[in-house]
């Protein structure tokens, strides 16, 4: 076998709200087969970087009253403490918001330029006058030209499907300010991908020639070269939270730009930061180039491939480097069949699945889904209950449950010597043994769905064996005291080895069974076929059966408690259901699909008693991680205690005492585990870490209706 040396990334996630499932799907991949390819011998570094720049993020960082740089630093604890808690083992977690990212995205841009593969001219775009800036088309909001429903977003409306330009809007305004946006001309920089055409056109066949790109990839791709490339604007106008174009004073580079090279950064910073052995400082210019043996594997979410496997290759290659050797698409995440859903409590933040379950559980369900297609991945809530207890506890776990205590009982926990076995126990382990190849190969090609099928039908084919041995008879029996030791050796040896076949897949629990087994494997083919003659620990629970009840209690936790009135509100960019900015986005912004609000009548909006209020303490609640406590002082109304979902939005929510708020005091109240909820404040957003308080001017006093 030839050892590779290997670099893999993961999508990177946009540092604007916390990590939830749809991230962990892309980054549980390709921890797996990082640590696969690792077991199989071969050298592997593994870098991720939090994608941490855009309009989105200097406008959340705005609202919060605090510096992008701090947004993205506390934004950064949360994600890399998430993804460790899954197990997710980078080498090395980094943001695009560093020096090294900086020079390196400047090194690539002028070669770029030096090359002739750029190009500037003025381009018209939307501005708003009260916020002083160019808006993205999803920062704008109108009457659809096509079916005339009501804010639909700048780049297409999301009730008659129709796609167009923030121009076409019938009366736009801006989602940042409500202010009506006017048609300004400002100069913009291009990257000319035309000059890359027959380069990637080449490219895109010869990594689907080999593995490293899905043919359905490569098809839907081929559209984009039906009318030739166009240039891809690689510039925005201050205010802009991101680099600098260097020699343009007032010009960033758009995020899609640096976010990919955040990739080379964050291994380029690991190179130099020594912490593995077999990297040095200067190996990272080695990997920039295409005649070194080396390979570059990308893991990404389907909705961002055009990023990755035309723009992302067309720049590095423009920059004399070397393109990616893999690019490995998955698809989107559902749950229970359907898009993500704060309503039903679906849409589920990693910190609160680990508030319940076991961060190997969803490893493995999520392996058992996961292949080499396109395919979308289910998160059945029943199936995930039935697979995590009758695969990993019902099957594997169980072998050695079952018959370790045999072993302390009558031979003092060692194992029977070598020879012990019999010809049919003998061909089972070989079986099991002559797959290592096999399983590796499934790993390689991730195909994880068709390792965990072969895991099952191997542990099914030992558990029948020993129920038709039976050792818990022949413990009752003196006389057959050679055959259970023999019965139940051959069962630990059975375990063992299906161990090591799931290892990549449930690596908390895998190094559970090897301290019971005293033994540590970090190889498919360093393994013997049997434990002889081995001493093994007394067993305790490995791995116990998921109790529906917490399944439950997550959904629960899940579901916003308080649902805040929508109004207007822009989404994080990029959004899609799995994967990040890099890949990643926001579940809740995909599944957000605006009707036509409904006509009430002035009697209506009169039931409503909507007051002034001072926030006189703010606070978390204890056991929620969606919940903000407020105590407000309502004036003739005394004080309200309220509980709000508004806590991915506002982190430091001692800052929020003495703001003014709008509340709806008639609220009937409501009794929750936390207390009595006594109305509800008031928010704009779409959700999540989107949501923003109203505000009152300085004359508006506590306990002022508003009319």
């Amino acid at each position: 076998m030839t050892k590779r040396e290997i670099l893999v990334t993961s999508a990177l996630p946009y540092a604007n709200g916390p990590i939830h499932l749809g991230h962990m799907l892309e980054h549980i991949q390709s921890d797996i087969w990082v640590r696969a390819m690792r077991m199989a011998g071969h050298s592997v570094h593994y870098v991720c970087a939090d994608d941490a720049h855009g309009s989105a993020i200097m406008l959340r960082a705005e609202k919060e009253g605090i510096a992008p740089k701090a947004l993205i630093d506390g934004v950064w604890k949360e994600h890399s403490s998430a993804l460790r808690d899954f197990g997710v083992a980078y080498d090395h977690y980094s943001s695009t918001h560093t020096e090294a990212n900086r020079e390196l995205t400047a090194r690539i841009w002028q070669a770029l330029k030096a090359g002739d593969h750029t190009e500037s001219r003025p381009v018209k775009q939307l501005y708003d006058p009260v916020k002083a800036m160019f808006l993205p088309d999803r920062y704008i909001k109108g009457e659809c030209p096509k079916c005339h429903s009501k804010d639909q977003y700048g780049d297409g409306c999301e009730v008659c499907g129709t796609a167009y330009s923030p121009a076409d809007l019938i009366e736009p305004y801006s989602v940042v300010s409500g202010a009506r946006p006017e048609l300004r001309e400002s100069t913009h920089f291009f990257v000319k991908l035309a000059d890359f055409e027959t380069m990637l056109k080449g490219w895109l066949v010869q990594r689907r020639d080999a593995g490293g790109l899905q043919a359905e990839v490569v098809n839907k791709l081929q559209e984009w070269f039906a009318d030739g490339l166009r240039s891809w604007d690689v510039s925005r106008d201050a205010p802009y939270f991101g680099f600098e174009i260097p020699g343009e004073p007032g010009k960033f580079f758009y995020v899609w730009v640096d976010a990919p090279v955040g990739y080379l950064a964050a291994f380029k910073e690991l190179c130099e930061s020594g912490r593995k052995a077999d990297l040095r400082a200067d190996d990272f210019e080695r990997f920039l180039r295409a005649d070194t043996g080396t390979e570059m594997v990308h893991f990404i979410g389907k909705d961002i491939i055009y990023f990755h496997t035309l723009f992302w290759p067309a720049m590095l290659h423009g920059a004399g480097l070397r393109t990616p050797s893999a690019v490995n698409v998955h698809g989107f995440l559902t749950v229970n069949g359907a898009k993500m859903s704060k309503s039903r409590g679906t849409f589920i933040e990693a910190r609160t699945y680990l508030n319940h379950l076991d961060a190997d559980y969803l490893r493995y369900y999520f392996a058992s889904q996961l292949g080499p297609t396109l395919a979308d991945v289910d998160l059945d809530m029943k199936a995930f209950e039935e697979r995590v207890n009758s695969h990993l506890v019902g099957k594997w776990i169980n072998i050695a449950s079952r018959t370790a205590g045999f072993v302390h009982r009558f031979f003092g926990g060692r194992l029977a010597a070598q020879g012990c076995f019999s010809q049919k126990e003998e061909d089972i382990l070989l079986h099991i043994f002559k797959r290592r190849s096999q399983i590796a190969a499934l790993y390689e090609e991730r195909d994880f769905a068709e390792v965990t099928r072969q895991f099952v039908l191997a542990a099914d084919y030992v558990n029948s064996y020993i129920a038709d041995a039976a050792p818990w008879v022949l413990a009752k029996d003196d006389s057959k005291r050679s055959e259970l030791h023999r019965v139940c050796t051959f069962a630990i040896s059975a375990f063992q080895l299906l161990t090591v076949m799931i290892k990549p897949l449930v690596p908390v629990i895998a190094k559970k069974a090897e301290d019971f087994l005293g033994m540590e494997t970090s190889s498919f083919f360093a393994i013997s076929d049997a434990m002889y003659n081995r001493e093994i620990r007394q067993f305790e629970p490995i791995a116990t059966r998921i109790d529906i009840d917490k399944i439950e209690a997550m959904i629960e936790a899940s579901k916003e408690n308080l649902q805040p009135n929508a109004a207007i509100a822009p989404p994080s960019p990029q959004p899609s259901p799995a994967g990040g900015r890099g890949g990643n986005a926001d579940a809740a912004a995909a599944e957000s699909a605006q009707s036509p609000p409904l006509t009430i009548s002035i009697d209506d909006f009169a039931k409503m008693d909507l007051r002034i209020a001072t926030v006189l303490q703010c606070e978390f609640v204890d056991g929620s991680d969606k919940l903000l406590r407020f105590v407000l002082d309502a004036g003739e109304l005394g004080q309200r205690q309220i509980f709000s979902g508004i806590r991915a939005a506002y982190t430091e929510p001692e800052k929020l005492v003495g703001r003014k708020v709008v509340f709806i005091a008639n609220l009937a109240p409501r009794k929750m585990r936390f207390g009595i909820s006594e109305g509800m404040i008031l928010s704009a957003g779409s959700g999540g870490s989107d949501l923003h308080l109203l505000d009152a001017d300085a004359g508006a006093k506590a306990g002022m209706p508003v009319k």
